[in-house]
């Protein structure tokens, strides 16, 4: 049935959005050098809005100017930048549905270019990356703070601090790669600091109306090392202890289960550890509607798209209220213009296997 997926979400800051249904923020190079938002970055997020997604995350958006992760990306870190986030949160609420910003440094996965210092938890000899220093820490953490600002100034729902993936919060919480010997690394309480001190500035800079959240990778898989399960769930509750309004585990396969308790799914870990007014959000791999209930049978409150998203901008409406079935990659880089991606974000596609046909129909 769909009423599980079409049913209101209500957050602890008071929030209530239209459905379980969220857009999976997504590296998609379209805005400008800058870091101002693009034509085709707004088409992009509007289409969704428009195609029933309750809320919409935008790209990961760097919070300092040596944060930012790649060409192309949507910045935060600027008051000059807040007119192009108010104009996209007012487009996007025209259609019913929610922006969050989600807020981020790339830390050591930051772009290289010269004359850029590149930070992370510690340094790595032979790759530029410098350890980043007290100084720097705080300087960060007041740019999270202030890209939440700026959020809120622009007339944003929510933000999602990006704590997986390897960026620079989830750099500092691995056990392999935080080996610092102060206060912000070594032990887990020492490796928690950041993100914690992070959401609690964030949660106590913004509205206690305004929704903050963040996104965590659960344990080792994929590109990642030195994250463990039990951590993490500890990490997810100290943050709603914090403040937290949801919990988003990025999950690259949404059907596998943990890795360190075969018999126990992601969703179901996480929302046994955390209190239950906070949503749990998993995302990976989810295409169908019976892929979404599957989740919520799991125990997440919520499930973000990503790649379904791309292809099937209706995807609330077409496949989950009405039954229908989401289009399937290989796609026509025709087909992904129709469904409102700019010309880099579909050459951006085509770097993903088996993606984009070069097949027109």
């Amino acid at each position: 049935m769909p009423e599980c997926l079409l049913t209101p979400l209500r957050f602890p800051a008071g929030l209530v959005v239209p459905n379980r249904l969220w857009l999976a923020p997504m590296t998609n190079l379209q805005s400008h050098a800058d870091g101002s938002l693009s034509e085709d970055e707004l088409a992009w997020l509007v289409a969704r809005a428009r195609g029933g997604f309750g809320v919409i995350e935008s790209c990961a958006t760097h919070v300092s100017l040596d944060g930012q992760g790649w060409a192309g990306e949507w910045g935060i870190f600027s008051d000059a930048l807040t007119p192009g986030w108010r104009r996209a949160a007012e487009s996007i609420g025209e259609q019913g549905s929610h922006l969050f910003a989600q807020l981020f440094h790339a830390g050591e996965r930051a772009l290289r270019e010269e004359g850029r210092r590149r930070l992370s938890c510690t340094a790595i000899p032979g790759e530029e990356v410098a350890e980043a220093t007290e100084a720097e820490i705080e300087r960060i953490i007041e740019d999270f703070a202030r890209g939440a600002e700026r959020a809120v100034e622009a007339g944003l729902s929510g933000v999602e601090l990006h704590g997986a993936h390897g960026y620079l919060l989830c750099q500092f919480l691995r056990a392999d790669r935080n080996t610092r010997g102060d206060r912000w690394g070594g032990s887990y309480e020492n490796r928690l600091r950041l993100i914690r001190t992070v959401m609690r500035t964030v949660r106590s800079r913004v509205p206690s109306t305004f929704v903050v959240g963040v996104r965590l990778s659960p344990e080792n898989g994929t590109f990642l090392s030195g994250l463990d399960l039990d951590e993490s769930l500890r990490t997810a509750a100290v943050l709603c202890e914090e403040g937290a309004d949801f919990i988003h585990i990025s999950l690259w396969d949404s059907k596998a289960m943990t890795a360190k308790r075969p018999e126990q799914h992601p969703a179901r870990a996480f929302r046994e550890a955390l209190p239950a007014e906070v949503p749990v959000i998993t995302a990976g791999e989810i295409w169908t509607a019976e892929d979404a209930r599957g989740q919520r049978e799991h125990g997440a409150d919520a499930v973000a798209l990503g790649r379904a998203g791309i292809t099937t901008p209706d995807w609330p409406r077409r496949v989950a209220a009405e039954g229908g079935e989401p289009l399937r990659p290989p796609v026509t880089a025709e087909q992904l213009r129709e469904r409102a991606l700019g010309e880099k974000f579909v050459e951006y596609m085509r770097r993903w296997p088996g993606f984009v046909t070069e097949e027109e129909s």
